[in-house]
């Protein structure tokens, strides 16, 4: 009978499991997740990523990273209310686990006056680190590498190279999304989406673009920029329509936006999804379940972004700095409004 390697599904990681998996002693794997001086960064780097294979507990790798520091951290965010910006902090704030680590949470609103404010409040409070949370793709400012302390950028990575930035892959979005489109056989492809003032809007439709093209094929039409809308995607649709009625599937760059393509191809008697496919990006809960058929849509994973940006900052507090944007895989959630042409 084979003997098992690593802990099983029923048992949590252990230092021993961790070290093993990193090629080190218990000793030297317990003094890079305290951030003992003696470890070297590409040893302490190493035993982080293991402890993070492992899924060795959050508030077990914040005790080890943040021994004789404050235990806070802060969360930086331009929009509270916004869309996006909550499932990152609520990731973001459950790997730093519950009771092991204080978070204190700002919201700039879109402010850069009252973000340095916060930044400066934050210092004030000596916290061991901060991830700034944006309301869109597009870069923003750094706030400079003059800080005392570690900074992750989640969602809006930003403008220096040097700072290490969290993201949904946006292209990859748009590829896989056509991809699934593709696989159920659907060739005369539309794409309408939003502002193309926003980088999402346009690295989804780069990647759209891409696979069609990988499969040999092109859209109906050049791609519809627009308002991020059911408005937009009514009327967007309408024009779609009255130009290419062989039209089988339909791309649109938000959820808001294909509701109302859904509307549009009602009233015009296509069925959905028999005649015409339609997904969506965001995966918006409170749209695509209340769609009619439910709507299939490119889910971000933005709690992971959260997630994956926290553990960048233990990383980062333990000594073992990445710089760049990383970007992390999006994935489709298959519901009623996409199927194989019949």
């Amino acid at each position: 009978m084979a003997q098992a390697t690593g802990p099983s599904r029923s048992q949590p990681a252990t230092l021993s499991d961790v070290a093993r998996l990193a090629g080190v002693s218990v000793a030297t794997a317990s003094k890079a997740l305290n951030g003992r001086s003696q470890v070297r960064a590409e040893t302490r780097q190493r035993v982080v990523d293991a402890a993070e294979r492992l899924s060795f507990r959050p508030n077990q790798l914040a005790r080890g990273l943040l021994a004789g520091r404050t235990g806070t951290v802060g969360l930086l965010t331009s929009d509270l209310e916004g869309r996006f910006s909550i499932p990152i902090l609520m990731g973001a704030e459950d790997a730093f686990g519950a009771g092991e680590v204080a978070v204190f949470l700002c919201d700039a609103r879109g402010d850069a006056i009252r973000e340095q404010h916060h930044v400066r409040a934050l210092l004030g409070r000596r916290v061991d680190g901060l991830i700034v949370v944006g309301s869109r793709t597009d870069p923003r400012p750094s706030l400079g590498r003059e800080l005392p302390v570690p900074v992750v950028y989640a969602y809006a990575p930003s403008d220096d190279p040097e700072d290490l930035s969290i993201v949904p892959d946006s292209v990859d979005a748009g590829r896989i999304a056509v991809t699934h489109l593709l696989a159920c056989g659907r060739t005369r492809i539309a794409h309408i989406t939003g502002d193309p003032g926003y980088l999402a809007a346009r690295e989804r439709s780069e990647g759209a673009l891409a696979a069609l093209a990988d499969a040999g094929l092109t859209p109906v039409e050049e791609p519809r920029f627009g308002a991020w809308s059911e408005g937009w995607g009514r009327a967007a649709t309408a024009l779609l329509l009255d130009r290419h009625a062989d039209v089988d599937a339909v791309l649109c760059g938000n959820d808001q936006i294909a509701r109302g393509v859904m509307d549009v191809l009602r009233e015009r008697g296509r069925r959905v999804p028999e005649d015409v496919s339609v997904m969506g990006f965001d995966d918006w809960n409170v749209l695509t379940s209340g769609s009619r058929p439910p709507l299939t849509s490119v889910d971000l994973n933005l709690e992971q972004v959260g997630r994956a940006a926290a553990h960048a900052l233990f990383s980062a507090i333990g000594g073992g700095r990445r710089s760049g944007i990383e970007a992390l895989p999006c994935r489709v959630v298959i519901r009623g409004s996409t199927a194989p042409l019949s």
